[in-house]
């Protein structure tokens, strides 16, 4: 920090140029938590866009900047980390914010107009909705692991403080990839990672270069005129940015420079209606017992699935958690990787941290590896439980050392690395004994780059994130699909021996070789890949390549990578033939049926869907647990329905006499406009609740697809045996979403509706069922 200074401080004449600063920059950054944009083609960027443009404030041009602000808070943090108590630090950052206060050259320059939002009612300004409110401004990029790990700080911080008390979260995309520049896509990601508070496409980065910015995530607090306060570059700075926030709200408060307004946040994840799937990250397959395990990331759960759609099994869902036990009373916290052997399935429970598994014959969750909080050893060693761990993002069964399948390989994606969870007693490649329990790092130094090594430790990845296992002898590796690097690794079972399959070049602190192009080797390109799965049968390696919307395959012996599903477009298109196919960040993949089907996690486009390599077709799989026309099924928890759009019909049944422990039966008929047909592709869908008189449903929301019209949707809900009192009033509400498209093709559209349905209950028993017609033409 100090060799920074000095560059910081030194005078013109000095050699040193704002360029060295950002190189001394990713010195320092290398144990903060950062991603930085050091490559061959950063540094030209960087050299171009690094000197900032001055700005006039007042009659005095300011040079509004990081590198302005920089010496003035290194001499405060440097203060700090001297301070004995917390008094002692509140006063230190009151002081500097006085100091801040007496210069006029601060202020930054605004968002430009014309930048798509997201979560507010519209853009927002420095000069205008910002006035008056201490803002943080979230530079991020939503495939960054970084980025990732800072949001449960932001989330806290906001739970603290509202808009009404003075601060506002703004997070300012700026991409790194270029399919994170399309708005879909970012929405996905506000949608997928609970975001709630304003984010801004600054697609072409124009605040990020005003601004200098060098790394993702980089947190920039401003006071209330947009005057800069604070940067804090990486993760792990949680109790210095509440310090730092909460001194400001009351520095800026007792000035009487706060305004209490609001800034029109809506939610965009608001107005979407139910879908049977969330964000599903990974799919994995038993052959033996032709069971899949879905990582229903969205909802917070795995679902266990038959071949033929069957749902068998629900655990977890549909908040969030990190609750052992019963099979209906667990939690995970956004899953990504499955493994399942069996009645047994591993899960990487990624947003808390931990390794679970599921015992189907039990009927219990457990937990393995991990103590629910992130971590940032990148050694590891201790006993499973008691090992903290950092963002597993996909796991897979092997053998080390021991009886077959031993150990849970873990790819570590926020500490870089690929771990081993011993299941049993065994032993690393030229490592010592380990025994059953022991979480340790098998591979990976913990730095974000692209280089290979003989030895598993010299050796580092870049967010390892799919992972697949090739047992036999002419393989007998594990592949890593290394997402930041857009490659696809080895990692030798024999020695632990790094080596590159496809993508990426060979610059290891290059982490921007991406592209879309087939080819051998250092010559392929991909876009962010996240999901691998190997086909025994064919020696054939399958690739979801997630950025560039397509499945690839390669052929590991000759290194030959070839696009075989997806037009490279984002889309939820089914064919006919694989190149017309499309998908939407594709993150999980799996190999059924001796090789010839592939299942593929959709992830934004919220299905799995079914590969046929004989026939080269693409199909839905069908999940029966919502199916309209048998009693469907609740998710275990409360839910809210998404909110309908203004524009919905809305219509009030005439009351209908109910009796404790009737099945009440809604027949709804919905037709559609002349010449119209049902958006096969879209989630048409229905949500059936009970506001205010919740415990109708047992505190559930029922929701369903909405497959085809032609004949009437038939909805039924068991009604308690035991009515409460409610005066009469007590009502459930069916609200559908339809999505159809004119049959010239020419324009699509979604309409909405909703019917009350008054319930006059009587204590004396009725008929076993009741029925209730309802229709309604769009």
């Amino acid at each position: 920090a100090s060799t920074l200074t000095t560059v910081l401080q030194s005078p013109l004449s000095a050699p040193f140029t704002l360029l060295d600063v950002f190189l001394v920059v990713h010195l320092l950054l290398a144990t903060t938590g950062a991603d930085s944009l050091v490559s061959k083609a950063a540094v030209r960027i960087f050299s171009v866009s690094l000197p900032s443009r001055p700005v006039v404030v007042g009659n005095m041009a300011a040079q509004c900047s990081l590198s302005t602000l920089f010496p003035i808070q290194s001499q405060l943090d440097f203060a700090l980390d001297e301070a004995a108590t917390q008094q002692e630090k509140e006063n230190l950052v009151l002081q500097y914010l006085k100091k801040l206060d007496e210069r006029d050259d601060l202020k930054i320059p605004d968002f430009q107009p014309g930048l798509e939002w997201l979560n507010t009612e519209g853009p927002l300004f420095f000069n205008k909705e910002l006035a008056g409110k201490v803002v943080l401004l979230d530079f991020f990029t939503y495939c960054c692991i970084n980025c990732i790990h800072i949001l449960p700080d932001l989330h806290q911080l906001e739970k603290k403080h509202s808009v009404k008390d003075g601060l506002v979260v703004v997070g300012v995309h700026s991409a790194k990839f270029p399919n994170e520049k399309v708005l879909d896509n970012i929405c996905s990601a506000v949608l997928r990672y609970d975001i709630c508070h304003p984010v801004v496409n600054d697609s072409e980065a124009y605040l990020w270069h005003e601004l200098e910015v060098s790394c993702w995530p980089t947190l920039v607090l401003l006071g209330p005129r947009g005057n800069l306060l604070l940067s804090l570059v990486g993760e792990g700075h949680r109790d210095r940015l509440m310090l730092f926030t909460d001194c400001a709200l009351r520095y800026y408060g007792e000035q009487g420079l706060l305004k209490s307004h609001t800034v029109g946040i809506k939610l965009y994840k608001d107005s979407l209606p139910p879908s049977t799937l969330s964000f599903p990250g990974k799919v994995a397959i038993d052959n033996s017992s032709q069971t899949l395990a879905i990582a229903d990331t969205g909802h917070h759960r795995i679902l266990v699935v038959s071949t033929s759609g069957q749902l068998l099994h629900v655990v977890g869902g549909p908040e969030s958690g990190k609750r052992d036990g019963d099979l209906s009373e667990a939690s995970f916290n956004s899953p990504q990787g499955v493994a399942i052997k069996g009645d047994t399935i591993y899960v990487a429970d990624t947003e808390n941290h931990l390794i679970r598994k599921i015992d189907l014959l039990e009927g219990r969750v457990s937990t393995l590896a991990g103590v629910g909080a992130q971590g940032t050893d990148k050694e590891g060693g201790a006993m499973g439980p008691q090992q903290p761990i950092s963002s597993p993002w996909d796991v897979t069964l092997g053998t080390a050392g021991g009886v077959e399948d031993n150990v849970l390989w873990i790819a570590m994606a926020g500490t870089h690395q690929i771990w081993a969870l011993f299941l049993a007693d065994g032993k690393l490649p030229k490592g010592s004994e380990s025994k059953a329990g022991t979480c340790m790092r098998w591979a990976g130094s913990g730095n974000e780059e692209n280089r290979n090594n003989a030895y598993p430790h010299k050796a580092s990845f870049a967010q390892p994130s799919g992972l697949a296992l090739a047992p036999e002898e002419s393989w007998n590796c594990l592949y890593v699909a290394d997402s930041e690097s857009s490659t696809i690794r080895t990692l030798a079972l024999k020695d632990g021996a790094v080596k590159l399959l496809v993508g990426g070049e060979r610059d290891p602190l290059n982490l921007f070789a991406f592209g879309d192009v087939d080819g051998k080797g250092v010559d392929a390109k991909l876009q962010h890949p996240l999901g691998v799965a190997w086909a025994p049968e064919q020696s054939l390696l399958y690739v979801a390549d997630s950025y560039n919307q397509k499945i690839k395959v390669v052929d590991p012996k000759t290194k030959q990578c070839s696009t075989l599903a997806g037009t490279g477009e984002t889309g939820n298109t089914l064919g006919p033939d694989f190149n017309k196919s499309s998908f939407n960040e594709p993150g999980g993949v799996c190999v059924g049926n001796g090789g010839k089907l592939l299942y593929v996690a959709d992830t934004n486009n919220h299905q799995v869907k079914v590969l046929d390599l004989a026939s080269k077709t693409v199909s839905l799989f069908p999940i029966s647990m919502y199916c309209t026309d048998s009693v469907p099924t609740k998710l275990s928890g409360p839910a809210k329905a998404p909110t309908l759009p203004k524009s919905a019909a809305r219509k009030v049944m005439p009351p209908v006499a109910v009796s404790a422990g009737q099945t009440l039966i809604i027949s709804l008929s919905l037709s559609l406009p002349e010449g119209t047909k049902l958006t096969e592709e879209a989630p048409s869908s229905w949500a059936l609740t009970a506001e205010g008189n919740e415990w109708l449903l047992d505190n559930q929301v029922i929701t369903g697809d909405i497959l085809d019209l032609s004949k009437p949707l038939s909805i039924s809900t068991k009604l308690p045996t035991v009515m409460k009192e409610s005066n009469g009033n007590a009502s459930l509400s069916l609200s559908v979403w339809v999505y159809y498209c004119m049959e010239a093709g020419n324009a699509c559209m979604m309409k909405a509706a909703s019917f009350a349905q008054p319930l006059q209950i009587s204590a004396t028993p009725g008929e076993k069922e009741v029925t209730v017609v309802l229709a309604h033409a769009f």
